[in-house]
């Protein structure tokens, strides 16, 4: 039944061949549509753990300004939210596993040599990280999920197995935090909710939990990633003529980005750094690959403004909590102590 339908569907004696989808349309529509929802968890546990350090902040200080420095109140709900959502599955489903494969390795090294270079600025670089990795996520998950299943029988029954788990997931993750948003404060403070008294007591688990989970994800996607490409060779030597260039490109740029950032701070070194490394990747595909890779990367940066628009109050949030926590460590520093030498003289 399933093959009836997907004969109806445009093939390669409709389209040209590189205008063709990799692998089936239905599976390709599900590994997006799962890429999405890895996407929405990522987003709401992230604006979890911001407000949650917002609380935490106003608590220590004894001040309530939650409403100037925390994020935007909520996620994107309502029609606006749904077509965003459905967009940057659209997105994933379009880019092939070829070119999803190189953004993930492209970002796994640009995140190993920034969190190298950040220094004593990690836990700032890493909350920055986890706003921009989403995409990035998102063809991480498609990567892998196109390895995993690679020559299944029942591939689609897999991936729609898939995605109902991961919907389901998102929308958990999306009524945590609405219930985080709209009841922590009151909840906190008279302690007779579960969710928000293991958020007080373990909130601070949170952050290093996304780190580990991305790093899985990314570790299983970069196996499946040089698993892909390798295939698209017929010999060593096109392999090396594609790697070789690959690897000086993206090591001039890492260093470029790196100086940028120091440089330059919040959304425009963000979109500086999308705009140069999605810039780089294409110019590769040029020269080296094909033009099916030239339009996938092309969707690649709708899919990039996609996430990181409507999220640059998260991005904005992280480096303000961090110039306010310097701030305030400076004041304590250069705050003056008892003097024990004038109470010995007055006596």
């Amino acid at each position: 039944m399933l093959s009836f339908i997907t004969s109806f569907l445009p093939t390669s004696y409709f389209l040209p061949g590189w205008l063709t989808l990799d692998t089936n349309p239905l599976d390709s529509l599900l590994q997006g549509l799962i890429g999405a929802c890895a996407i929405s968890v990522l987003c709401s546990l992230v604006r979890v753990h911001l407000f949650l350090e917002e609380e935490s902040w106003s608590d220590k200080n004894g001040k309530d300004i939650s409403s100037q420095r925390t994020p935007q109140r909520g996620t994107r709900t309502g029609l606006t939210g749904m077509l965003q959502f459905f967009l940057v599955a659209g997105m994933l489903a379009v880019v092939g596993s070829r070119v999803a494969s190189l953004v993930v390795l492209e970002f796994c090294l640009r995140a190993v040599s920034g969190w190298v270079t950040a220094g004593p600025e990690s836990r700032k670089f890493l909350q920055q990280l986890l706003v921009q990795s989403q995409f990035s996520l998102g063809c991480a998950i498609s990567c892998s999920l196109h390895f995993l299943h690679e020559g299944a029988s029942q591939r689609w029954l897999c991936l729609l197995l898939a995605a109902a788990l991961s919907w389901f997931l998102a929308r958990q993750a999306t009524l945590l935090l609405h219930h985080v948003m709209a009841l922590y404060k009151l909840h906190s403070s008279q302690r007779y909710c579960g969710i928000c008294i293991s958020l007080l007591t373990s909130g601070r688990c949170l952050l290093p939990m996304l780190c580990k989970t991305m790093f899985i994800a990314f570790s299983v996607a970069v196996v499946a990633s040089i698993s892909i490409i390798n295939k698209h060779f017929l010999s060593a030597t096109e392999a090396l003529r594609f790697w070789t260039p690959l690897t000086i490109c993206y090591t001039l740029l890492v260093v470029y980005m790196q100086d940028e950032q120091h440089r330059l701070h919040g959304s425009q070194a963000v979109m500086n750094t999308v705009g140069v490394r999605l810039g780089g990747l294409m110019v590769l595909m040029l020269t080296v690959g094909r033009w099916a890779d030239v339009l996938q990367i092309l969707m690649c940066f709708l899919g990039e403004a996609s996430c990181l628009i409507p999220t640059m109050d998260l991005l904005d949030a992280a480096s303000s909590q961090d110039e306010e926590d310097y701030t305030d460590s400076v004041k304590r520093e250069r705050r003056p102590g008892p003097q024990p030498k004038q109470k010995e003289h007055q006596r």
